[in-house]
């Protein structure tokens, strides 16, 4: 057989392996995305044991923990750049901040979470995984950064996007200690005017959910301004996670939506003393806009953002924007 020939097979023998694969393993292509995106970004995946979970969160400037000494291990020496900690919403996950990584990582050491039981990090059958358990969690894991930034002390920064706002802010009103400087991105956690999406909350559904493409595109044209166009397999990879989620996703959306705490943080803005940024899409069809004219009237000290043609994911829709606004803010 000639090498043209060769070839020729060998070319139908990887795409019909690509084609497998897609179709089996459709998660198996979607990391290989995610890890594109990650080097492209300058950001690198870690692990780390806090409190009772293992944590798995991105890194811009870091090296692994090493295990001697300190049960999170021994804080690495890395150059000195202001420390960011990106806090994701409600069903999402750490590579949502991909695209900010990418612009932002050169100047700021930018660490981003997967919350416990989200996206990779340990996730306990019957631990509750509500606002308020959230909020210690993520106290336990500012106070263990030493050991990830090699530095003492908080974070110059704490971003919360959605559901990690309202955790990230509820967090500085009870420790204060812990967050010097605070952006409430799209947060929820106040009674906003009534929109079709906090309707549906309130009424005990689920608006978010995905089981199909039907489903999944709806999810896109709520929580994007102008949607992206998935491909698949990816959509694919997209719907079954969703899918085996669908039960969790449901157990923390009552809890953070109509629970007790679900509007505890408009209670307690007066006790947030950190200088607070507000960015908001100005076309956020999850959090209406209205929210930040409450957390501006609650809060000693903010400066709010809208973002035009931009909905409820101002760091994956208008990264370049929302980049900009973070640098003028610690600036």
């Amino acid at each position: 057989m000639g090498k043209g020939r060769t070839a020729i097979w060998t070319g139908l023998g990887l795409a019909a392996a690509t084609v497998a694969v897609a179709t089996l393993a459709p998660e198996r292509l979607l990391a290989a995305e995610f890890a594109r995106q990650r080097m492209l970004a300058g950001a690198r995946r870690f692990a780390i044991d806090v409190g009772d979970h293992r944590w798995r969160y991105l890194d811009t400037g870091g090296v692994r923990p090493r295990r001697s000494g300190l049960r999170h291990g021994q804080p690495q020496a890395v150059p000195r750049k202001p420390v960011v900690v990106l806090v994701h919403g409600f069903t999402g996950s750490k590579e949502n901040w991909l695209p900010l990584l990418r612009e932002l990582s050169g100047e700021f050491r930018l660490i981003a979470p997967d919350l416990p039981g989200w996206g990779e990090s340990q996730r306990r059958a019957y631990a509750d995984y509500g606002v308020e358990a959230q909020v210690q969690r993520l106290a336990t894991f500012l106070e263990a950064l030493p050991a990830i930034t090699g530095r003492e002390g908080p974070p110059d920064l704490l971003v919360g996007h959605s559901m990690g706002g309202q955790i990230a802010g509820l967090l500085a009103a009870r420790h204060p200690h812990l967050v010097p400087r605070l952006v409430l991105m799209s947060a929820s956690g106040v009674l906003f005017e009534a929109n079709a999406f906090g309707a549906s909350v309130l009424a005990g559904e689920n608006p978010f959910g995905v089981a199909n493409r039907v489903q999944l595109k709806r999810y896109f044209d709520i929580v994007f301004h102008q949607p992206p166009t998935v491909p698949w397999p990816f959509s694919e990879a997209l719907i079954q996670r969703r899918r085996v989620d669908a039960a969790f996703e449901d157990g923390v959306l009552a809890d953070i939506g109509r629970g007790p705490s679900a509007f505890a943080l408009e209670r307690e803005l007066g006790a947030i003393a950190a200088p607070t940024l507000l960015l908001w899409g100005a076309e956020d069809q999850v959090i209406d806009p209205s929210a930040a004219a409450i957390f501006a009237a609650g809060l000693r000290e903010s400066r709010t953002i809208l973002l035009n043609g931009c909905g409820h994911m101002p760091m994956m829709e208008h990264p370049r924007e929302t980049a900009n606004a973070l640098r003028n803010f610690l600036a």
